[in-house]
């Protein structure tokens, strides 16, 4: 009998990825640095993780919810792939109607994040899609569709192959315009990570109006709306004319409530969002999207859309504020202590980022290094959101306010 030497294939985009995701390669770092010195007390303002506790109406709404799991009468099993209508309806009156746009309940699916969303949702677009990206922006984005094999291998600059980059740059606000080029998938990120920038309605609309006249499909995430202080500004592409046509929105309760532990998000797919088939027939991205969560997902689960309800009582809204502001006073001093040491200082306004271009021509993982051995501070070096973040860093809010002062008095008594 012949002897059978094939093994499982897999699948080569992966190898195609640079070095480790982002976020696990700090850890690796910092982890060295703390075996080398264990009594170093290193703060951590570089992963966007939330560090405030649920807040109590969030908390009284989970307990209830569990408790009910524990009887017969309010047992829950399997629940609905799209989520309870309990909580599809609060975030349709809140963050929609509220604003004056109307979104049906089956537009609304609930999930566990929105990384997940806006990584999973390239699965209901063909390999053939060309896609386009604003740089730098969060990794996940390109990520994954490196992964998915919509890309050529990476230069040297790190930029992928069939990818287009949009710069965003202190010479454009970091807000890039829609491209010469034709693109398929747009991804949008407002307020921006890394950059903490923030599209208006009037650049929103330039955005829409490039996928109506190329058949596009933007895909806007808006994890961060909820730090948006000025009201000129949009929480929603859907504020914009015409973007229910061609629009994907992508929210979560991470970072505004502290869900982080807690995962619940939700994605907004209009019914009037079309895709096409080779053969030129139109197809809902609404069915695909819907037929994509019924396969592979099952729910949130229902203490956890229990609590993501109670954030939009009027306690569950005037505490979750709370923690909002706490976190934008944390980039208040944060800004205002770079700025002050002589940095180039951006965002931090209407975002919990703070974005500086590095000091002395030091690469962003240079300055890294020397961060993390002259102050025990951590950040986020920008070379890793992409190409055209290099030479400059992120700065997180998200830490107490001990921390945030203690950081930045080291980090402002320091010379590089």
């Amino acid at each position: 009998m012949a002897t059978h030497e094939a093994m499982a294939r897999i699948n080569e985009n992966y190898l195609k990825l640079q070095a480790g995701y982002l976020f696990p390669e700090i850890g690796r770092r910092v982890g060295a640095f703390q075996k080398k010195n264990p009594d170093a007390a290193v703060i951590k303002l570089g992963i966007g993780d939330v560090t405030r506790p649920l807040v109590p109406a969030v908390l009284e709404a989970f307990h209830a919810a569990v408790e009910e799991m524990g009887t017969d009468a309010g047992f829950r099993g399997y629940g609905p792939e799209q989520g309870y209508g309990f909580l599809v309806d609060l975030i349709r009156e809140h963050d929609y109607a509220a604003r004056g746009v109307e979104i049906a309940a089956d537009e609304i699916f609930v999930s566990d994040g929105s990384k997940c969303d806006s990584g999973n949702i390239q699965e209901i677009f063909g390999i053939g899609n060309v896609v386009a990206l604003a740089d730098p922006v969060y990794p996940v984005y390109l990520d994954t569709n490196v992964m998915a094999g919509r890309t050529g291998e990476a230069d040297d600059q790190g930029r992928y192959g069939g990818i287009v980059y949009m710069p965003a740059v202190a010479e454009n606000g970091f807000n890039p315009e829609p491209p010469s080029v034709r693109a398929d998938l747009v991804y949008l990120c407002s307020p921006n990570n890394p950059t903490g920038a923030v599209s208006t309605r009037e650049q929103l609309a330039r955005w829409v109006d490039y996928a109506r006249q190329n058949d596009a499909v933007i895909l806007f995430d808006a994890a961060y709306e909820g730090f948006i202080a000025d009201p000129s500004l949009p929480h929603s592409i859907y504020e914009v004319e015409g973007a229910r046509e061609v629009a994907i929105e992508f929210r979560s309760f991470s970072k505004s409530a502290g869900f982080t532990g807690t995962r619940c998000a939700f994605t907004v797919v209009p019914k009037t969002v079309m895709g096409k088939t080779a053969s030129g027939q139109s197809v809902s991205l609404n069915d695909l999207w819907n037929r994509r969560q019924t396969t592979k997902f099952n729910g949130v689960s229902y203490p956890v859309q229990q609590a993501a309800a109670a954030v939009y009582t009027p306690e569950g809204r005037q505490q979750t504020g709370e923690i909002v502001r706490f976190y934008m006073e944390n980039a208040r001093l944060i800004r205002e202590g770079l700025s002050a040491s002589g940095l180039e200082v951006y965002g931090g306004e209407n975002a919990p980022y703070i974005w500086f271009r590095t000091p002395g021509g030091l690469t962003s993982w240079d300055f890294f290094d020397r961060l993390l051995e002259k102050t025990q501070v951590v950040g986020t070096p920008g070379s890793g959101f992409g190409p055209s973040g290099e030479g400059y860093f992120r700065l997180s809010a998200f830490n107490s306010r001990e921390n945030v002062e203690e950081a930045i008095a080291r980090v402002t008594r320091t010379s590089w």
